[in-house]
């Protein structure tokens, strides 16, 4: 749902959104992408919002428009998503876990143990 309280931009949240619809396989390629003003009325916000975050999943290679019918799923949007997200993930968490890790003098051989003795369930 939109956070009209984030920091995030409504329209980056609308992205967000459909990217994790892709992501979840609840969009799948060539599958029609919800339009601005069915966005715009299922989020209460106004449609140029809701264009702008389709606007920039079109930029992205993420969908495409049919011309007079709306905008679809691209054949490889889940690849693009991912390949975005494990760029950003590198730079948002890896990075940062590396930086503490150095901080208090754990080595990489030790931090590497670390992850492999987690069981991956939060």
């Amino acid at each position: 749902m939109i956070n009209q309280d984030s920091n995030i931009p409504i329209y980056t949240q609308i992205a967000n959104i459909i990217k994790d619809q892709i992501l979840n396989h609840d969009l799948k390629s060539h599958d029609q992408v919800y339009s601005t003003n069915h966005l715009a009325k299922l989020f209460n916000i106004n449609p140029a919002t809701a264009r702008k975050g389709l606007s920039i999943l079109f930029d992205s290679g993420i969908i495409y428009k049919k011309r007079g019918v709306g905008m679809f799923v691209c054949e490889n949007a889940r690849d693009i998503i991912i390949e975005e997200k494990n760029s950003k993930f590198y730079d948002n968490y890896i990075k940062k876990i590396i930086i503490e890790a150095n901080k208090i003098g754990i080595t990489k051989s030790e931090l590497i143990t670390l992850i492999s003795k987690s069981n991956w369930e939060v």
